[in-house]
């Protein structure tokens, strides 16, 4: 049996923000990053919405980048004294994951990190609060997902959290918060969403009802992303809010594949920013994975979606990758590790770990390739050095 879950309302447009003046209910707590959303007036607006809809509420702040998992236990203990029976998180992937994970332990106090990280795997929520998620960045999709991505820096390990109990109930939509978003964050978030789209695609999970998803928000990331780069224009925003959008409803059913679990790993022994480490390794993991032929097939299928005509689905491939790599350089991200700037040392010091982590990850099964620890090091040190991967 295959399941395809989505929260119960998705608000869009903008000035939707307003709808957090429609949710029923007592205490709301609000968790959030840094002070974007404090500085744009987005917190002050939400706190008045929910105000108005005869909530006390509670703020829990300060939600770093790689949320971490002291971060979430402190949003926790807040949560145990307050009480809220409405959590609602305004920011970024990051405030949104950590308030995922603060709310299965806000529910369930005695739920260890070691059980939680097993791919669905995550006790009944909702008995003790609901969960509105309302994104500031057009990448992450976690206000649609059943996955948070939580770092324990004392180990250097990501917790990628996957179970349909933390789809929020509610998402909001409001194109207004992705116009303060600064050009780098675009292109790192707008790489992120492509990703996400192109593994749900050719993963192993795919299905009727996630390949429209999949397929259209890479047409409107291909066509929105540059002008919403480069020009910051409103309308190529608010089309990307909504495409990363569909990008998250395929793979959080679709699942992903191994750019997602190498930039995982990678993430958190390296530090490099997620979209950014996705936008890396994608046109390596698609010439890994276009040797099996049912994903060279889905990539081709991929390429004519963009219009791109070649003779063969190989061809086709190739003409995918460039169309990838020709995006990374406008963005002026690097082509390989190397380029990045992580030191030759670090990397090989780290290699065999990272690869070991990484097929490990929960993303690496629904991989049209199952990669080995010796393919997974290979391909690792195809990315650092910038070469063909012919494997």
């Amino acid at each position: 049996m295959s399941r395809f879950t989505l929260p119960r309302d998705l608000y869009y447009g903008r000035g939707t923000l307003s709808e957090l003046k429609n949710l029923k209910g007592k205490k709301a707590v609000i968790v959030i990053g840094g002070g974007s959303m404090k500085k744009f007036g987005f917190l002050q607006k939400a706190e008045g919405y929910l105000k108005e809809a005869g909530f006390e509420t509670k703020l829990i702040e300060g939600v770093e980048n790689d949320p971490s998992t002291t971060t979430v236990e402190k949003g926790v203990a807040v949560m145990r004294e307050f009480q809220p029976d409405w959590i609602v998180s305004i920011g970024g992937g990051s405030p949104i994951d950590a308030a995922k994970a603060m709310w299965i332990f806000y529910e369930y106090p005695d739920a260890k990190w070691e059980d939680i990280e097993k791919p669905f795997n995550i006790p009944t929520l909702r008995k003790k609060a609901h969960f509105a998620a309302v994104p500031s960045t057009s990448g992450t999709a976690t206000e649609v997902t059943a996955f948070s991505v939580i770092t324990d820096y004392s180990t250097n390990i990501k917790y990628p959290l996957a179970d349909f109990n933390i789809t929020p109930d509610i998402a909001i939509l409001d194109p207004d918060l992705a116009d303060t978003m600064p050009q780098q964050l675009t292109a790192y978030t707008g790489m992120d969403a492509l990703t996400h789209a192109t593994e749900a695609y050719v993963s192993t999970v795919n299905s009727i009802f996630t390949d429209p998803l999949a397929i259209k928000a890479i047409q409107v990331i291909f066509e929105e992303l540059p002008k919403s780069y480069v020009t910051g224009d409103k309308k190529a925003r608010e089309q990307m809010h909504y495409a990363q959008c569909l990008a998250g409803m395929a793979f959080s059913n679709a699942l992903l594949g191994i750019t997602h679990s190498m930039a995982h790993k990678t993430g958190a022994m390296f530090h490099i920013p997620h979209g950014c480490a996705n936008a890396i390794y994608l046109p390596y993991v698609i010439e890994y994975n276009a040797k099996n032929e049912t994903a060279k097939k889905r990539y081709g299928e991929i390429a004519k979606s963009l219009g791109l005509k070649a003779a063969s689905d190989q061809e086709l491939v190739e003409a995918y990758i460039a169309k990838i790599v020709e995006l990374n350089k406008k963005f002026g991200i690097p082509l390989s590790l190397k380029d990045y700037g992580i030191t030759e040392d670090d990397f090989l010091k780290n290699k065999s770990l990272i690869s070991q982590r990484a097929i490990a990850d929960a993303c690496t099964g629904s991989n049209p390739r199952q990669p080995t620890q010796k393919e997974m090091e290979e391909l690792f040190s195809a990315i650092y050095y910038g070469k063909k991967v012919d494997f």
